[in-house]
């Protein structure tokens, strides 16, 4: 687990880690020089009953602001620093103020210096301390000094109690550590550092580094200077890369592992705002984001809200470089200039796409910043139709994988072979089917339904998405499937009296043809555009056979025409085609496809260049079998 101080400059921070861990955090020459904190230092803490945990020391003074976000992002307990002697000052507010914003769970305030003050006074800031504190729901006041050493084992006491619970981090959970740190070490190559947010890493896996893309191995990781074989959520962890350049890695690059993390320069979120903020801000105003270890420029477009006095809102946010960000997270916005923290807020979506955002109320909204299955719900109404990949849900809803299948069901959404449907969407192309069903009947009545594959043109959804809406409807008892045909339960054809007489025609001129008959284009030449459906329908009655794409003979002549074959052929004797016709007294351009539907039904069988009379000769009769 990990602590991150917070804190007003020269409040005393650094001297305080220093005396509860034995280690100076203070790095940097500048910092030595200065007196001040600049960058994140780092501490190992030993609190009985929880074991050893990574203290974060980060800078008070305002200039580094950016710094003490990237340490307190992915904190497990805050230790809030205020000196007895000065009391809450800038800084303090604003850095409680961020970590309000990043929602730290816990919360300890140690008022430093308490030798310098008396009792009367120390109590005045204690009830100061209260009074900025008050919304928080985990907290604890010690006062200690690191000086005298007064205080520091009960503020030890209260640190391990706020812990005693563990973190609240899944391990099962996808991985992902935000770079904090980056620098080259002789004979080990790039090593990074960071807190393992989510999940857990070994030495070897394969790694990505986000957002260049580029993959990488796991050659060692050390947590608090010793090597270890894992790192785990809630760990601190150093992290040396094979083949990577120092160049390839720096602060705000994130090591993930697996493929379903994608940089996004657009996404939706949940802001929080201070009043006197939100009133100024426009789609053109540049603010600064600061998210995990990153710091990027971004602008805000938010949504028409409920409650106008309310400055909690739905907003779009578009930043000048990738962001590598889950469901769920939380990030912080600052103006440039007077630079100070105006707000902050909690992505819902980050993978979201440009569309007039709608209205949400502050009940809504609040359930959208807390609960991955309203975050679920959400984007499957933004991306409708076009669904949402189950693979990317962890990610895009910041849930563990385990937790998938549950939140889904939920949902009342539909599953296909990769992505998730909402309700709605499906309802969507169901209807469209119904229309096409229908207008396929009164259109085609002979017909005993339609092409499955027109079905899935006309409704204009993604393959994914009309098998399951045709599913659903075949679930339901509204359609069945036909062999390639969809059609209304209890469909049949319904000739009218037209159609009959055409028909007959049809069936005449093949039966007049014999052995010979017309083509389907002869047929189509006289009578028009309905031949095709009519033939099929003639084939349905048992009238005629189709022996080959367009051509169609009278059932009782093939018949004959067979029996014929039988009877003048000689059992295991080849034949060769022009023997054939001879027998037959056929054409080749007729002789030729009878023959290969004779091999087709299985009365005979090709040898080289002839056939023989086959000695069980297949059934006509299974004429879905003679024409393929």
């Amino acid at each position: 687990m990990i602590i991150g101080t917070a804190g007003h400059i020269d409040h005393g921070k650094t001297e305080l880690v220093k005396a509860l861990t034995g280690v100076d955090t203070d790095r940097l020459p500048e910092e030595k020089r200065r007196g001040i904190t600049i960058d994140l230092g780092f501490a190992p803490l030993i609190l009985d009953g929880v074991g050893t945990v990574g203290v974060i020391d980060v800078p008070g003074h305002e200039d580094f602001v950016r710094s003490m976000v990237v340490g307190a992002s992915g904190i497990d307990l805050a230790l809030l620093v205020v000196a007895a002697d000065e009391g809450v000052m800038p800084q303090t507010r604003e850095h409680m103020s961020i970590l309000n914003l990043l929602q730290i769970p816990r919360l300890v305030v140690a008022l430093t210096k308490c030798d310098l003050v008396d009792d009367e006074w120390l109590a005045l800031v204690r009830n100061d301390v209260l009074e900025l504190i008050e919304d928080c729901a985990n907290q604890a006041i010690v006062a200690c000094s690191s000086r005298t050493g007064a205080g520091l084992e009960e503020l030890r006491r209260t640190l391990a109690d706020s812990l005693s619970h563990g973190s609240s981090r899944n391990h099962d959970d996808v991985f992902r550590l935000p770079v904090d740190r980056a620098f080259s070490v002789k004979g080990t190559g790039t090593v990074v550092t960071g807190t393992v947010w989510s999940g857990d890493l070994a030495i070897d896996e394969g790694i990505r580094i986000l957002p260049s893309g580029r993959a990488t191995r796991v050659r060692r990781i050390e947590q608090h200077g010793l090597p270890v074989g894992q790192a785990r959520a809630g760990n601190r962890a150093a992290i040396a890369l094979t083949g990577t350049e120092l160049s390839d890695v720096a602060r705000g690059a994130v090591l993930v592992r697996d493929a379903h993390w994608q940089p996004t320069s657009l996404f939706e979120a949940v802001l929080v705002l201070d009043s006197e903020s939100a009133v100024g801000l426009t789609p053109r105003s540049w603010l600064r984001l600061h998210a995990g270890a990153s710091e990027v420029g971004a602008r805000i477009v938010t949504a028409d809200h409920t409650d106008d006095a309310n400055v909690k809102r739905l907003a779009r946010v578009t930043t000048d470089s990738p962001l590598v960000l889950r469901g769920g997270d939380r990030f912080v916005l600052r103006l440039p200039a007077p630079l100070r923290t105006i707000g902050g807020g909690v992505v819902i979506d980050p993978y979201a796409r440009r569309r007039p955002l709608p209205r949400r109320s502050v009940a809504e909204l609040d359930r959208l910043a807390t609960s991955p299955l309203d975050r679920l719900s959400f984007v499957l109404a933004s991306q409708a139709s076009r669904g949402v990949r189950i693979a990317d849900i962890p990610v895009r809803v910041g849930c563990a994988p385990a937790a998938v299948g549950d939140i889904v069901e939920q949902t009342g959404a539909y599953s296909g072979r990769h992505n998730l449907f909402p309700p709605e969407a499906v309802e969507q192309v169901m209807a469209s089917v119904r229309r096409i069903v229908a207008e396929y009947e009164i259109k085609s009545p002979l017909a005993l339904g339609v092409p499955a594959q027109t079905v899935r043109e006309g409704v204009r959804a993604n393959e994914e998405l009309a098998d399951i809406s045709i599913r659903e409807m075949e679930r339901d008892g509204e359609i069945e499937s036909h062999g390639p045909l969809l059609r209304r339960l209890g469909w049949a054809p319904s000739p009218t009296d037209g159609d009959l007489e055409a028909s007959n025609h049809l069936a005449h001129d093949i039966c007049a043809g014999e052995q010979e008959p017309p083509s389907v284009g002869e047929l189509v030449s006289r009578y028009g555009s309905s031949v095709p459906a009519l033939l099929r329908f003639l084939e349905r009655q048992g009238r005629i056979v189709q022996v080959e794409a367009d051509r169609y003979y009278d059932r009782k002549a093939l018949d004959h025409m067979i029996a014929r074959l039988k009877g003048k052929l000689v059992p295991g004797q080849v034949y060769v085609p022009a023997q054939l016709r001879d027998v037959l007294g056929f054409s080749r351009k007729y002789l030729i496809p009878f023959l290969e539907f004779c091999d087709r039904s299985g009365v005979t069988e090709r040898r080289g260049d002839g056939r023989i009379l086959r000695e069980t000769p297949g059934i006509l009769l299974d004429t879905s079998r003679a024409h393929s």
